[in-house]
Formats: C-alpha cells, structure tokens, sequence
C-alpha cells in the first residue's frame, strides 16, 4: 500500500524523493499553496523575502551533494562564514560554517526537489488514525513531517506516535521584514542578538539575497512572539524601534510585514534521526536531531530509504 507524506517542507519532501526513486508509490498532502513550509518565501514589494529560516550550513556528505545541485542550478549560494552579535557588551563576531542563501528564496530550493513528485496542495488531514489511516482512508504508512505540536493535534492518542511527540515544547517566532528607500546601516550579513528583550536576530535580506535590496528581516526573542501570539501585527513598533537602536536605523520603512511561527523551533535536541512506529505511523523533520534545515533534509531522507528497504524486503 502507498506511502502518505502529511507536510510539503524540506523533510516531507525529501523522504518522498526518496521513495519516489525506488519506485514507492507515495502521496505528498499539505495544506498550505505552495511547498516549502518554514523555509519560508514571500513576494513583498516585487522580491522575494524570506521569512522564515534565515540561511542553511552544510555538514552531511549526501546533503552537500544535494546543495551543489542546487548551486549548479543558480538556487544556492555561499553567504557568509561569519555573523555578527550584538550585546549589551557590545559588537562581536560569531565565526562558524560558511552559512548559505537562495538568491530566489529557500522555498525554491524546496520546490526544485519537489519537481516531479506527487504533491496535492490545499489538502487540509484532520485525523491519522490506526491502521494507519488518514482521514479514514487506509495508507500503508503515513509520515507526518511537521512540529510536534501540529502532529499531536491530528494523531489518534493511541498511536506511539503521539506519546512520542506529545509535550514537547516549541520556541514561537514573528519574523518582521521591513523594506527601506535606502540603505542607511552598515555593512551587516547578519546578526544574533543576545540579551535583547524584543529581537533574537536580524538579517540584511539584501545581502543574502546578493540584490543590496534595503530590507530587513528580524526575528524576536520567544517571549516577545508569545505576548504578541493574538496580535503580531501589535509587535511590529517596538520590533523597529529595537532595529532602530541595534543598528542605527532611523529612517522609517516603506512596508513593513510580520509573520507569526508559533513552532518555529524545538526547545531541546533528539539523537534519533526520525520515528517509525510498529503501527506504521512516522514522524520526522528538523525536531529529530539539532534543529537545522540540513536536519530536516536529513531526517526525511534517512526515513524515506528506510521505507524504501522495507518495501523492497516484502
């Protein structure tokens, strides 16, 4: 019986591909118009905006192999091997990984490898039952490739499934973008912002998109996402007037987005790479491992070949 993927982002799409290539019969089901689910891409203002994860690292030999085609096909570029931080103590450096950028925005990286698969868009799954089922129809196995949070909202609570994703707490997001006439601050790649009441982190969407556009993208700490949960629209005057203080931003944008990601990253890390019940129900994504875009792709593709193997031993 057929595979059913239930999320269309980076692991729910890997994990098909997967399949896909040993000839697994699967179906890719997401509610949202489009793939790509928290490597987030926005059209503002004529250009694409990310607003969700800010960039990518590359540690996994299978999925370098994977981000050199994407290079090869114009998707992907090196952006920078160091970001800045900003502090009470003052400015400093973060050195680490060469950190990587879309030039058209992370969804197409997503859809690139999505090219191809069998993905119904707009298909809203209210229930995964025994079996498994979905919505009451029978699967083979069913993969869910989404937060705990969202998981355990549509699991039957019988499921180990559900035990193994219930309780789990996620860190809440509002990624504001803000597009400016001009570019009023200085050189910045990007920058983690550590002991700042309001922001986490702000990235020059300019520079990682390699256009020097002058827009902004910052992200708040989890506090300010849950006091601003019912109104992120609410958030958006002290988000600038912390932009305003951190970088010396005081011209006023031109447009200003919010957009809120209740479940934009796990509290703490896992050792296994994803869940496969004995009920035939799976979970994986970038909340089995460290939470990274290189986890997400790593998680679902180390599910989908173990399907695979499955499926080719019966």
């Amino acid at each position: 019986m057929s595979v059913v993927v239930v999320g269309a982002g980076l692991a729910g799409i890997a994990c098909a591909a997967e399949l896909v290539a040993a000839g697994v019969d699967v179906r890719v089901l997401d509610r949202a118009d489009h793939v790509g689910g928290r490597m987030a891409t926005r059209i503002v203002d004529g250009r694409a905006v990310d607003t969700g994860a800010a960039y990518f690292t590359v540690r996994d030999p299978g999925f370098a192999e994977v981000v050199a085609r994407w290079r090869t096909a114009g998707l992907a570029r090196p952006w920078t091997p160091e970001l800045a931080v900003l502090s009470g103590d003052g400015p400093g450096r973060s050195p680490g990984p060469m950190r990587w950028s879309a030039p058209q925005g992370l969804r197409s990286l997503v859809e690139h490898l999505a090219c191809g698969l069998p993905v119904q868009l707009g298909r809203n799954v209210r229930r995964v039952g025994p079996g498994p089922t979905v919505d009451g129809r029978p699967a083979g196995t069913v993969v869910l490739a989404m937060p705990d949070p969202q998981a355990v909202r549509i699991l039957d609570p019988g499921l180990a499934a559900h035990a193994a994703a219930a309780g789990r707490r996620w860190r809440p997001v509002l990624a504001v973008a803000a597009g400016f006439a001009t570019r009023s601050w200085e050189p910045l790649p990007a920058a983690f912002v550590n002991g700042h009441p309001v922001l986490s982190m702000v990235a020059d969407d300019g520079a990682r998109r390699g256009d020097a556009a002058p827009v902004l993208v910052a992200h708040t700490t989890s506090a300010m996402a849950r006091a601003h949960d019912a109104d992120p629209d609410a958030a958006i005057p002290e988000v600038l007037a912390a932009v305003s203080e951190l970088l010396a931003v005081h011209d006023e944008p031109v447009w200003t987005r919010v957009y809120r990601w209740r479940y934009a990253a796990p509290e703490s890390d896992r050792d296994e790479p994803f869940l496969l019940g004995d009920d035939g129900v799976a979970l994986a994504g970038d909340g089995w491992g460290s939470s990274r875009i290189e986890t997400a792709w790593r998680s679902g593709t180390l599910l989908g070949r173990e399907l695979a193997r499955r499926h080719a031993a019966t």
